[in-house]
């Protein structure tokens, strides 16, 4: 199997990792369990009091796409494996 191979795998896994994180954390504010600050103003900045239903649907959305690039990553990875030992 290629190093090629191996580190788009790598990649594929750390990007899906770091998609699902951020999905979970977005999910979450969205759901009102987690109070986070802003931290990057321009204006003037106020915290979000209350859930968010279309933060939790991004999130969500986030979460799934996040876990589609783990197993695309994981699929890809065995499938080139497969076909080195084949060929």
């Amino acid at each position: 199997m290629s190093a090629g191979t191996q580190i788009i795998a790598v990649i594929g896994v750390l990007l899906g990792a770091s998609f699902s994180l951020l999905g979970g954390l977005w999910f979450l504010q969205g759901a009102d369990l987690v109070h986070i600050d802003p931290i990057a103003c321009v204006a003037e900045c106020e915290p979000l009091t209350g859930g968010s239903v279309a933060w939790m649907i991004s999130g969500a959305f986030a979460i799934l796409v996040g876990i589609g690039l783990i197993s695309a990553s994981y699929w890809w990875y065995r499938r080139s494996k497969r076909d080195r030992k084949q060929g």
